[in-house]
């Protein structure tokens, strides 16, 4: 008999593991409730070749299917980019909305297809369709593409017998997140091609330009000293020029050790921390992290996703520790039967203006309207934060790269000043003495 892997939640949200030897995948399904939990992901395990010849018939055959998969499909190693991946959420639920049946829209969809991904994505679906998997069961084999979010709203339509609406649901969750990383992304573009390219031409100024000012120098002056601002702009451009690579490499290494940084417990709470507090660009991180949370939260408890999941996967898709923190916090006192608000005021993160209208939701029963409500006026702020940033940004790096190219230019013109003040002392001089 195969064995089933799963995962699911307890009466508490709890998350629990295990394994379970029946059937078929819709026994275990069955077998998990009995138990007590919500499933939220059941794999076949890799079945042993005797087991998979002791199943005949047509659920024989679905057997090896899912086997195969178990260990076929996590290495394989494809990603899909998520502006295909929310075209075809919206493809999808337009077929289904218009009365195809999910099989044949999968199929239809796969032959269109592009990417050759996702092509091989859904023909991996389909088959699991036919051998009585469950639409969310299937997308739960494929966690590289279908994130929990995905996977635990379209069992929530399926539960409802409203696929269609959650897959219109989350395709406008998709496009709005996806626009909202638009702007920033675009936003950011012209301050970092500046700043790259005024990097570049500080570079070459230091390699290049100023060693053979140092030169010219040594030739018009004979030996006489060069003002201390010369002397300390001269410095540099030898460190730099002499020891290139190193100075690369020690470039280099800040940045790995920035990146191995972050990646602990500690490093990614600091720097989560500071993106929220961060001059020009912390409100804007901020209020995204506020929109991605309560569109998050709104449209997963809309779709029927029960409230403790829902907080658990927002947790998950955070994005921020910080933020993260709060909605563990906030998964806890609703565990303990309390409300939203008190954590969310105690996190510090969220406004005041977003603690009153959860608690005006949470207190009328209109929590999901009213998330959904909090995140389309704050992806106005993040439109007009994006803007403010942007025009303080320009005349902020205008002056800096002033100042630095006005100073390398100052430092290489002092000599040549000292010069020709020496040049018209000496004429002066000549014309006294005549």
């Amino acid at each position: 008999m195969p064995t089933f892997n799963y995962v699911a939640l307890d009466a508490r949200g709890k998350e629990t593991r295990g394994s379970i030897d029946v059937a078929n995948q819709m026994e275990a399904l069955g077998r998990i409730k009995e138990m007590g939990f919500h499933p939220t992901k059941v794999t076949a395990a890799v079945a042993e070749k005797s087991g998979s010849k002791g199943q005949g018939g047509a659920k024989g055959g679905s057997g090896p299917k899912k086997a195969s998969k178990g260990f076929t499909i996590p290495g394989f190693g494809g990603k899909v980019k998520v502006k295909v991946l929310t075209s075809f959420t919206r493809q999808l639920a337009t077929l289904v909305d218009a009365g195809l049946p999910l099989l044949r829209g999968l199929r239809v969809l796969q032959k269109q297809e592009r990417s050759p991904v996702l092509k091989r994505i859904l023909g991996d679906l389909a088959m699991s369709i036919e051998g009585g998997s469950t639409f969310s069961e299937a997308l739960a084999q494929h966690p590289k593409v279908f994130n929990r979010l995905y996977v635990n709203m379209v069992k929530a339509g399926e539960l409802g017998g409203v696929l269609e609406v959650v897959l219109n649901r989350l395709s406008e969750f998709m496009e709005k997140a996806q626009k909202i990383k638009g702007k920033v992304i675009a936003a950011m573009f012209y301050p970092a091609a500046v700043m790259t390219v005024a990097g570049g031409i500080l570079v070459l100024l230091m390699v290049v330009v100023v060693p053979k000012f140092k030169l010219i120098f040594q030739d018009m002056l004979e030996g006489a000293p060069l003002p201390a601002f010369t002397n300390f702009v001269l410095s540099i451009s030898d460190v730099i020029a002499k020891n290139f690579l190193l100075t690369a490499g020690i470039v280099a290494g800040v940045v790995i050790l920035f990146k191995f940084f972050i990646k602990t417990k500690f490093g990614r709470r600091v720097f989560d921390k500071s993106k929220l507090i961060f001059p020009l660009v912390g409100p804007v991180i901020s209020k995204v992290a506020i929109s991605r949370f309560t569109r998050t939260l709104g449209t997963l408890v809309s779709s029927g996703v029960p409230i403790l999941q829902a907080l658990t996967i927002v947790k998950e898709t955070a994005g921020n520790v910080i933020v993260g923190n709060a909605v563990a916090a906030v998964h806890e006192s609703v565990k303990e039967g309390e409300t939203i608000t008190a954590p969310l005021e105690a996190s510090g993160v969220f406004p005041p203006m977003v603690i009153s209208m959860v608690d005006v939701g949470e207190q009328t029963g209109a929590l999901p309207e009213m998330l959904m409500r909090i995140a389309d006026n704050f992806d106005e702020e993040v439109d007009n934060a994006v803007s403010a940033m942007t025009s303080l940004l320009e005349p902020i790096m205008i002056v800096f790269l002033a100042v630095v190219v006005g100073s390398i230019v100052i430092a290489l013109f002092l000599p040549l000043i000292t010069l020709i003040d020496n040049l018209g002392g000496s004429g002066d001089g000549k014309k006294g003495d005549d």
